[in-house]
């Protein structure tokens, strides 16, 4: 069965006749005559009785020509909606996060993105990077932001920006004053803060200390890099955090940061599934952010 046939039988119905039906879908009426047979030997039904003067819709016809208009109304529909999405008109997008990276950089991204795209709905999902990376893979996500290296050898991935890492100390820290990075093997025997296992900022901070020598005394730990950054202004420790989050100031306590000796980075990555079809909002997403985090960084 084609959708051209459906057309065919609908014309039928309407003109009530064969020859005007024909003359209105520009085609010859034995060509006509011979798709109507076809289509309806195919699905074992008289859908017209046929006479000199008439022809008239069987039961069958009857309900097969309002089942028709509904499935050709619906496939116009479908186009119009698909040309929506392609002139990204409208549409949906699931990006991952790491909880960290969105809250740097998502704040700045997402607001351009919309009142270039007002019709697209964003739909937001934060979790570890271990729990992301499975995520993506499986396409629960369309793109997601990550930072390198990657666990699944499934996910490929477009380099956003490096991002350096500095060093959060209390305000009366001694190291406050410090006129030079930071060496890490310097850091021994002091008090780290951490993200809690299974975030990936937190493995950063184990092996910058054990590539310097040492296993990092780790004397509190969070879910959350806000709760860190105050946990360190009190005085509790020192942390290592990504250089965005030392841009902000997010309250009057604040921890001094300095930047640590090699400029140790991270770099953050748009990854997704190998093979999985890009849509164009997703290609346009990443085009703003990399935008956007390019002017940011560059200040």
């Amino acid at each position: 069965m084609e959708l051209r046939q459906l057309q065919y039988a609908i014309q039928i119905a309407t003109e009530r006749n064969f020859s005007r039906a024909a003359e209105k879908l520009h085609i010859a009426q034995p060509s006509l005559s011979q798709q109507l047979s076809k289509l309806e030997k195919e699905i074992g039904v008289l859908l017209f009785q046929r006479s000199t003067n008439s022809v008239e819709l069987t039961h069958a016809g009857a309900l097969f020509v309002e089942k028709s208009q509904k499935i050709l109304d619906m496939v116009e529909q479908l186009k119009k909606e698909m040309e929506d999405i392609s002139q990204m008109k409208k549409g949906r997008l699931v990006i991952g996060s790491m909880p960290i990276t969105g809250s740097t950089t998502l704040p700045f991204v997402v607001p351009v993105f919309q009142a270039a795209y007002p019709e697209i709905e964003i739909s937001l999902v934060e979790e570890t990077s271990s729990n992301l990376e499975t995520l993506t893979m499986n396409g629960q996500t369309d793109i997601s932001l990550l930072s390198l290296p990657l666990r699944e050898e499934a996910l490929v991935y477009e380099t956003l920006l490096e991002e350096e890492i500095v060093l959060a100390v209390p305000p009366h820290h001694p190291l406050a004053e410090a006129a030079s990075p930071i060496q890490i093997e310097d850091l021994m025997k002091e008090s780290f803060i951490a993200l809690k296992k299974g975030q990936g900022f937190r493995q950063l901070t184990l092996n910058l200390c054990q590539q310097a020598g040492f296993t990092p005394n780790i004397v509190f730990e969070s879910s959350n890099i806000e709760t860190v950054q105050s946990l360190v202004a009190a005085g509790m420790g020192i942390a290592f955090v990504p250089y965005l989050i030392s841009r902000r100031n997010f309250s009057e306590l604040a921890p001094v940061h300095l930047p640590l000796q090699g400029r140790p980075a991270r770099t953050l990555v748009i990854a997704y599934r190998k093979g999985r079809y890009i849509s164009k909002a997703a290609e346009a997403f990443v085009k703003t952010m990399k935008e956007v985090m390019g002017s940011i960084m560059s200040r």
